[in-house]
């Protein structure tokens, strides 16, 4: 699967899991997305 996107697709598997009160989000690993969940975390958006 060939995603346009990759950020797009993170925020919403994230949102998506967020409002089946799931806790983990799988997702394509990018160092680019790594950094974003990095960021997020630090910043207390996620844990």
């Amino acid at each position: 699967m060939s995603l346009q996107d990759p950020l797009s697709d993170l925020f919403s598997r994230i949102r998506n899991a967020q409002m089946r009160n799931k806790s983990i989000v799988s997702s394509p690993v990018s160092k680019l997305r790594e950094n974003i969940l990095e960021v997020l975390k630090k910043e207390g958006y996620i844990r």
